[in-house]
């Protein structure tokens, strides 16, 4: 059928343009991810969308198609701790591991799910591989306590794809907003996301209570889900897409500061989490007060 009527709506230019439902933004997406449309039709769904911005309902529209045809981790018997990274580290160390490590040693399964959008900054997975973590080669249970990795692609080839548009033309695109909205388990999950303008605060927030979700919103470390650990950022929480008070945050650089590694390289990094998790170095106190609020998320899954 093709997207041309969709994108004759939303690319009237940022004042012209048109909202769409979120029945029409389900049908617009789920074609872009079933590969039916050319390029040049999702060039245009892109860029058009690029410059008139996601409304709530057509993100929300977006993640239904996206739901209906991602291969969902499976249930168990606790809540699943997504972890969305698609940053990676630029100038700081990328420590979403040491979260997802912290998080499993209390019990819950965490799938931290990405793929690399730039080639210059070092990534989880380059991070997981040092602390002898591999990314899974296909979908699968994950157990309480474990931490897996999983390649974008496998998840959604169609995603996969869309993300991939941005090494064509230079920008980003809904894909890489959607990818830290969704939820790729089949059961119960606390969705970890971050943002990092505050605009995208209030649009995320609305998206995670028009879906329903349970997840905790905070303004992360260089895009990266981790809080920072030179401050302690408002921390934002959902269960079922009730909001809930989290954590209120502080302006400023904390007194106290940790003992971060100087070089950002993988093998730095993965010593750095090491000696975290053995308590050689102690917890930064905003991931602290982070994992505490995940597990409460958690217990109201």
């Amino acid at each position: 059928m093709g997207i041309s009527q969709y994108i004759k709506e939303i690319g009237r230019g940022k004042q012209g343009a048109r909202s769409l439902s979120r029945e029409q933004a389900c049908d617009l997406f789920g074609q872009i991810l079933d590969g039916t449309v050319t390029d040049l039709e999702i060039g245009g769904f892109c860029l058009a969308m690029r410059i008139k911005g996601e409304t709530a309902q057509e993100m929300a529209g977006f993640l239904d198609a996206t739901h209906a045809r991602l291969n969902k981790v499976p249930a168990g018997d606790k809540p699943l701790v997504v972890l969305p990274s698609y940053n990676g580290a630029r100038r700081l160390p990328v420590l979403t591991p040491l979260l997802a490590l912290l998080i499993a040693r209390r019990g819950l399964p965490v799938l931290i799910h990405g793929t690399a959008t730039e080639s210059s900054r070092v990534f989880v997975p380059h991070v997981l591989q040092a602390l002898g973590i591999d990314p899974l080669p296909a979908v699968r249970a994950i157990d309480g306590g474990e931490v897996v990795y999983l390649p974008t692609e496998l998840l959604s080839p169609g995603l996969k794809r869309l993300l991939d548009v941005r090494k064509a033309v230079g920008l980003r695109n809904s894909a890489h907003s959607l990818v830290k909205l969704m939820n790729p388990g089949a059961g119960p999950a606390v969705i970890v996301s971050s943002y990092t303008h505050p605009e995208y605060a209030v649009s995320m927030a609305a998206v995670f209570e028009l879906m329903g979700s349970t997840a905790l919103l905070l303004r992360g470390t260089e895009g990266e889900v981790v809080a920072d650990a030179r401050r302690l950022p408002q921390m934002d929480g959902f269960i079922g897409g009730r909001r809930v008070a989290l954590e209120e945050g502080r302006k400023g650089t904390l007194t106290s500061l940790p003992e971060l590694p100087k070089e950002i390289d993988p093998e730095a990094t993965a010593t750095y989490i090491q000696e975290v998790l053995a308590g050689s170095k102690a917890v930064p106190d905003s991931m602290a007060l982070q994992v505490e609020h995940i597990l409460r998320l958690a217990e109201g899954t």
